[in-house]
């Protein structure tokens, strides 16, 4: 752990960060992720928490890095493991990301859904949300191989297939299959 790092969450408690752009499969990695759990692991969206908590735009020196680090620290500090997923662009967020990983007390794994334009534009179409944003605005938020560039960063092709992408994850930071129907959360759109 770096000198300065905050302490947060216990041996015991596992953070995952799924990044990627938008329409790379995140959300859906994810989701199977904790329900794959269950009852002990949080789901933090980065988008839930910039544009319906603060309605905020991705911007240098925005309010929702802090709210971001500071939602993960208190779930890993109160036991739960953490499914972190975002955008959450290298030079808006790496700081953030960097204390997490230098602070937290558990395993830790950082996740990068290396896939390119014309797939993520694909993919686009087959989402819900494919009406709220378009091909130009998705191709002005494209950050191609916006890797963090740490040795132990898990970077997925666009071939991975979602439930290899789930199963590579959970076996990579030892996040258990413990999740019953009657335990798991519904997700609330």
């Amino acid at each position: 752990m770096a000198a300065d790092a905050v302490p947060t969450g216990s041996p015991g408690t596992i953070l995952v960060c799924v990044r990627g752009n938008s329409g790379s499969g995140k959300s859906s990695i994810a989701r199977q992720l904790r329900r794959r759990h269950g009852r002990g692991c949080a789901l933090i969206e980065q988008d839930y928490l910039r544009r319906v908590v603060l309605r905020e735009r991705d911007k240098p020196g925005g309010a929702a890095p802090a709210l971001i680090e500071q939602t993960v620290r208190f779930a890993l500090d109160h036991g739960y493991h953490v499914v972190l997923e975002g955008i959450l662009h290298t030079s808006r967020y790496r700081a953030m990301l960097t204390a997490l990983r230098d602070g937290h007390l558990g395993r830790s794994l950082f996740v990068y859904l290396d896939v390119s334009l014309p797939e993520t534009l694909r993919r686009h179409l087959t989402r819900p949300q494919a009406g709220e944003f378009t091909a130009a605005q998705m191709s002005g938020w494209y950050a191609a191989h916006d890797v963090l560039g740490w040795p132990d960063e898990l970077v997925l092709p666009e071939t991975t297939t979602l439930e290899d992408a789930v199963g590579a994850i959970a076996v990579a930071a030892g996040l258990s299959q413990t999740g019953h129907d009657d335990d798991v959360l519904p997700i609330i759109p």
